[in-house]
């Protein structure tokens, strides 16, 4: 076992209790499982930065897997009683939460396989 062993499983536990919770609140919300079944793979079409450049597929990918555009979008949704985008941003920290518990962290320039978790 490497010393980045534990550092790497607290992530991956970690991002499966993210999305965890954002599933359980999201059952709060009343929204229907179609729409989260449909919306929950969306962020990963960020890859598609990846045909132009390692450089701009990370860019893209780490835009649409980082935890702050949910959580704007999130308190948008809350500030402005918008149930949608609540819901929304619900599903986007999920799928950001379920990705990190596989071990697939923000990417580096190098390579898709590079994260900040691990190499995958």
């Amino acid at each position: 076992m490497t010393s980045s062993m534990p550092l790497r499983l607290t992530l991956q536990t970690e991002g499966a209790a993210i999305g965890a919770l954002a599933c359980f609140a999201y059952s709060q919300t009343g929204a229907g499982w179609l729409m989260f079944a449909v919306l929950l793979l969306l962020p990963d079409v960020a890859m598609l930065g990846y045909l132009l450049s390692k450089r701009m597929g990370a860019l893209c990918y780490n835009l649409a897997h980082s935890y702050l555009a949910p959580a704007a979008l999130g308190l948008a949704g809350v500030l402005w009683a918008s149930d949608t985008a609540l819901a929304i941003a619900l599903i986007w920290t999920a799928h950001i939460g379920f990705d990190r518990a596989l071990g697939y962290g923000l990417k580096y320039a190098s390579g898709f396989k590079e994260t900040h978790i691990a190499r995958v």
